[in-house]
C-alpha cells in the first residue's frame, strides 16, 4: 500500500478524523495495521473540498511535493466579526455595511493580489511555545504573532447575496494562507466588521476538487482510490534490473541508465515495483528513498 487519495472532505470532520478512518481502511489491507497515513495540509473542521492523503511509505514523499498552491471559494460575510474569524465564532462586532462597499471592495481588491503580509489568526494551528494557537485560544488568550508573507495569485468576485451581505470569492493562493484572516483584512479594507462564511477547497497543489473521492467512495474501493506517485510528482521512471534493484534497496549508489538526465527519478524493478527515489549524479544514480 503506497500511493495518494484524493479525498473529499465534507464540513464537520477534522483532517486528522479523516486521517484515522483511512489508516482504519487501508489498515485492513496491509500488513502493517499501523500504516502510516497523513495528510498534505490541513483543513479546517467546517470546511469541505480537497484533503490529499499520503498511504504508506507515500508519507516520506510529501516533503518532495514542489506545487503547493490552494484553491480556494469562500463566502465574505459582512457586517459582523467573530472570534474565530468564521461563522462558527461568537459575535466580536456589529456593523452597518457601506451603501457603496461594493465600489470600496473593487478599489481594495488590487492591494490583496501578489505577496502580502498576513497575521495567522489565534485559532489555528501554528505552535507557540509548544502549544497550538487554537489551543491558547480556548484557554481564552491572546498571543502575539508574527506575520508572514504570502502570495495571492488570483482573487475573483463570483457574486453577492443580500440579507445578510454575503460576497462570493474565489481565490488562488500560496500554501499557508489563511482564508479566515483574508475576509477580516478585506472586511478592514472596506470599513466594515466582516468573517468568513462558507469554505470549499478546489485545488490542493495537483488534486483537484472534481477528482476527488467521497469518504464511503474509498472505503467501497480503497485500491481504485489509490493515485501512483509518478501521477503526483512529475519525476521520471527508470527501472533497473535485479542487481541494480538490489543494490538500490541496500542503500548504494548503481550506475545509471542511459538516458535519464532528471535530478530525482522513480526507481522500478524488473517486476516494476517501485523501490524508491533515486537522485543522479553524472552517470551514477544514488537512493534518497527506499521504499522495499
Amino acid at each position: 500500500m503506497l500511493g495518494f487519495v484524493n479525498v473529499f472532505k465534507p464540513a464537520g470532520p477534522t483532517s486528522a478524523q479523516v486521517v484515522a478512518r483511512l489508516r482504519r481502511v487501508y489498515g485492513t489491507y496491509s500488513h502493517d495495521r499501523k500504516i502510516a497515513v497523513g495528510h498534505l495540509g490541513t483543513l479546517d473542521p467546517q470546511a469541505a473540498g480537497v484533503l490529499p492523503i499520503a498511504i504508506g511509505k507515500a508519507t516520506r514523499l510529501i516533503p518532495l511535493l514542489e506545487d503547493q498552491r490552494k484553491a480556494y471559494a469562500c463566502t465574505l460575510v459582512l457586517g459582523r466579526s467573530t472570534t474565530t474569524a468564521d461563522a462558527l465564532g461568537e459575535t466580536v462586532s456589529e456593523g452597518v455595511v457601506p451603501a457603496d462597499w461594493e465600489a470600496r471592495l473593487h478599489d481594495a481588491l488590487p492591494q490583496f493580489v501578489g505577496r502580502i503580509m498576513q497575521t495567522p489568526p489565534m485559532y489555528s494551528a501554528v505552535h507557540h511555545e509548544g502549544k497550538r494557537l487554537y489551543e491558547l485560544a480556548r484557554e481564552g488568550k491572546t498571543v502575539e504573532r508574527k506575520s508572514r508573507t504570502i502570495t495571492i495569485y488570483a482573487l475573483n468576485v463570483l457574486g453577492v447575496e443580500v440579507a445578510p451581505m454575503v460576497v462570493r470569492l474565489r481565490i488562488a493562493c500560496s500554501e499557508g494562507t489563511y482564508i479566515r484572516a483574508l475576509c477580516e483584512q478585506l472586511g478592514e479594507a472596506i470599513g466594515v466588521p466582516a468573517h468568513m462564511g462558507a469554505l470549499v477547497r478546489e485545488a490542493s497543489g495537483p488534486f483537484i476538487l472534481y477528482e476527488a473521492r467521497t469518504l464511503e467512495e474509498i472505503g467501497n474501493d480503497p485500491h481504485g482510490a489509490l493515485i501512483t506517485p509518478e501521477h503526483i510528482i512529475p519525476f521520471p521512471t527508470i527501472v533497473l534490473d535485479l542487481r541494480g534493484s538490489a543494490d538500490f534497496r541496500a542503500g548504494r549508489v548503481v550506475p545509471l541508465p542511459q538516458g535519464a538526465a532528471a535530478k530525482h527519478v522513480f526507481v522500478r524493478d524488473e517486476a516494476r515495483m517501485l523501490v524508491g527515489v533515486g537522485e543522479t549524479h553524472g552517470a551514477l544514480l544514488a537512493p534518497r528513498k527506499v521504499f522495499v
